[in-house]
């Protein structure tokens, strides 16, 4: 197709709830006729750690197929949808390090004018999914990228409530999957993703 998008979801997941949320927005920035890469960045917790918590090697054994990002992604990307879970109101440190990779790219002016946007999700409600969203999207500030969140442009927004990114909110002992509704935010977050950098992509070649 004639401004075919390529579109990168980059995401961190311990235990699997933004690798669900993760392969939602893949699923539905292909569905808005989007080029998808669905990429995990790399652990750096100590295996042993790992292995001392059943759900996540659990989720680290089931995903080892997933190919880790690389810079190279990001400069084949029309747009990142990055997704990374709350860490005390921030970004996981395994997907802040793989940002911290970037400087290269940064410096070459490949990271600028993109399509950037996130999601994430937390243990409690109003748990710091907004502040940790705002704190990645200072990243794409210094990349010189265009952040385009869902915000409230579908009605999936008003069931779910945050405009900053797709989100849901997994229980203190992460006993509430991920439901329809995140299921549903997700999916849009992914189509609104891939019709925006489809128009840009257009827009630049006209």
């Amino acid at each position: 197709m004639p401004h075919t998008p390529n579109v990168a979801v980059v995401y961190y997941s311990s235990t699997g709830t933004i690798h669900r949320l993760a392969e939602t927005v893949a699923a539905g920035a292909a569905e808005a006729g989007a080029e998808v890469r669905l990429l995990r960045v790399a652990e750096l917790a100590p295996r042993e750690v790992i292995a001392g918590v059943k759900p996540w090697a659990d989720h680290a054994a089931a995903t080892e197929h997933i190919p880790v990002a690389a810079p190279g992604d990001l400069e084949w990307a029309d747009a990142v949808v990055f997704g990374t879970p709350t860490r005390f109101g921030n970004v996981a440190s395994q997907l802040k390090q793989f940002l911290d990779t970037l400087g290269g790219l940064w410096a070459r002016g490949l990271l600028a004018d993109k399509v950037y946007s996130g999601f994430t999700s937390t243990s409690q409600l109003h748990g710091g999914q907004e502040s940790t969203l705002l704190a990645l999207y200072n990243s794409i500030y210094h990349f010189g990228g265009f952040i385009v969140p869902p915000g409230f442009t579908d009605p999936v927004k008003y069931a779910d409530g945050n405009p900053y990114g797709a989100s849901h909110v997994t229980g203190v002992d992460g006993d509430l999957p991920v439901d329809g509704t995140a299921r549903a935010a997700a999916a849009f977050h992914g189509r609104r993703i891939a019709d925006v950098a489809r128009t840009m992509k257009a827009g630049r070649a006209a």
